[in-house]
């Protein structure tokens, strides 16, 4: 994961959630609000619907490539996904900040598992069991690193010179890195061969646009065909892979000489 890009949005958009919000906020009770956020949101989100028209049509333009899904960013995402279950945070059902683009392999499992971690510093489920009574969550921090107002890098790495998993950053025992291994575990980041191969072979692609560009740059290729190459890059698939090789490019000589070439592409 990365963080997502900011974008503009209309405020006929943003009205048109605040209603939407406030029928389930009109509720009298908890669970009240719980089944009206479940069913109001099934009957809003249509593709006829204009609020979500532009809803997705924003979430499109914060995904790489052809709208590849913002957690795994390898399948197309094709779901407006609650960062924060509606089926817990009822609250937040209609809030654009808890919306992103993902694909139904990391939709459906995550699902409404989903954890705080409390003031003693324990990660704490906070998901509904099956018949349990209806009642809010405990507080705490959101254990899931949530990418529409955080840095994922700031939590995880990726080994990019060995098994392409992400590792988390920060010293055992903190709540960073708590946050980092639950995100990994509840999204499967590390345990879906096709996501590491899918990684692994996109080191390569990017190694070789990077050299590519290098290439093309010094046999006087004119900026136009730079600017396109460039954008080119930074329009595939997995953005995290590039991400780590310009945070880790030290780690491994063949990229890092590419970066010492090219160390325009640090900023790209």
């Amino acid at each position: 994961m990365i963080q997502l890009p900011y974008t503009d949005v209309p405020q006929e958009m943003l009205s048109g959630l605040a209603d939407y919000q406030r029928v389930v906020d009109s509720q009298a009770s908890y669970a009240e609000r719980v089944a009206k956020a479940k069913s109001e949101f099934s009957a809003r989100n249509k593709k006829t619907n204009m609020v979500f028209k532009e809803v997705r049509a924003a979430l499109s333009r914060m995904c790489t490539n052809t709208r590849r899904c913002c957690y795994c960013e390898d399948s197309m995402a094709d779901e407006v996904e609650h960062i924060a279950p509606k089926d817990l945070y009822p609250e937040r059902v209609f809030d654009w900040q808890n919306y992103l683009y993902a694909c139904g392999p990391c939709n459906s499992p995550k699902g409404s598992q989903y954890a705080v971690v409390t003031a003693t510093g324990e990660l704490q489920p906070v998901n509904r069991p099956k018949g349990a009574p209806v009642t809010p969550p405990m507080g705490g921090t959101h254990a899931l690193i949530n990418p529409r107002l955080e840095n994922p890098q700031d939590f995880l790495w990726l080994d990019i010179v060995d098994t392409f998993n992400f590792v988390a950053l920060a010293d055992p025992g903190t709540i960073s890195e708590r946050r980092a291994i639950y995100t990994c575990k509840i999204l499967a980041l590390n345990n879906r061969d096709v996501l590491i191969e899918a990684r692994r072979v996109a080191f390569g692609s990017y190694r070789a646009r990077l050299f590519e560009y290098i290439h093309k740059r010094n046999g006087g290729a004119e900026d136009a065909e730079l600017l396109r190459l460039i954008a080119g890059l930074r329009s595939m698939a997995n953005p995290a892979v590039w991400a780590e090789m310009k945070r880790s490019h030290a780690a491994r000589p063949e990229i890092n000489q590419l970066f010492i070439q090219a160390p325009e592409a640090l900023t790209w």
